[in-house]
């Protein structure tokens, strides 16, 4: 947690899982209901216009599902100790960045406190049980679809995490969806495997926090006011590259 909130960070991660939830009805269902004010019952809704939603309740599964298109973060850091990230074994030579054959699961433990731990899709399976195969075939099938909508639109989605649960029975993706919070987005025209890539997302505040000293132990150090200012811009670049529409208009989308 920061001491320093980011401005419209919240708006706007509701915002992209918004234009998401819509956009992928087709590949598998999921808990969205409405996210207009009228439709909030009982919230203070000045407050929460723009980062709220009404959602169906489901029981949300002890695992996270990420899916892999490029090696980077805990999958490159894994790679380069093991070959391997989450059991799948990988080509020798891969540079950090470096675009996989296939996209990949690998799933990770929800952490009440401290870092989430990567763990293989046989742990996961357990886990999870029997709906472990349709979350994780949903998985994949909603990142195909994202990269392929935004492949024309300058932004890489290098990884992505999911979270699914059961509501009557179904399986429903859940949670947030395509976010800067829980995506890596790169911007496609400066890709260059190798090293580490510039992006729209909270990678930012990570390589600053990491570049400060700071040694991961509470509570963070202050952000400085441009660190502030760059973060929020990166995620509003992320919603309007993404969406082809300004983040101006979201606000007269939710309080009607």
């Amino acid at each position: 947690i920061l001491p320093q909130p980011i401005p419209d960070k919240g708006k706007v991660l509701t915002a992209l899982s918004h234009y998401w939830f819509l956009a992928t009805e087709h590949v598998c269902q999921n808990h969205l209901l409405s996210v207009t004010a009228s439709d909030l019952p009982d919230l203070p809704v000045n407050d929460l216009r723009g980062r709220a939603m009404l959602c169906r309740r489901a029981k949300p599964f002890a695992v996270e599902f990420v899916v892999r298109g490029y090696l980077s973060g805990s999958g490159w850091r894994d790679y380069r100790a093991t070959g391997e990230v989450c059991g799948h074994r990988l080509a020798e030579g891969l540079v950090e960045s470096d675009a996989l054959p296939e996209p990949i699961v690998t799933p990770a433990t929800k952490a009440t406190s401290g870092h989430d731990e990567n763990i293989t899709e046989a742990q996961a399976a357990e886990l999870v049980g029997p709906h472990y195969e349709t979350a994780r075939d949903m998985a994949l099938a909603l990142y195909r679809f994202a990269v392929e909508a935004v492949r024309d639109r300058g932004v890489v989605i290098a990884d992505t995490k999911f979270e699914f649960g059961l509501a009557d029975g179904e399986v429903l993706l859940i949670d947030e969806a395509l976010t800067p919070d829980s995506s890596r987005f790169w911007p496609e025209n400066v890709y260059v495997p190798g090293g580490p890539q510039p992006s729209f997302d909270k990678q930012f505040v990570r390589d600053w926090l990491d570049e400060s000293g700071w040694d991961h132990t509470p509570p963070a150090p202050d952000l400085p006011p441009d660190v502030v200012t760059a973060t929020r811009t990166r995620y509003i670049e992320a919603y309007e590259r993404i969406t082809e529409r300004p983040f101006t208009r979201w606000m007269e989308l939710v309080s009607a």
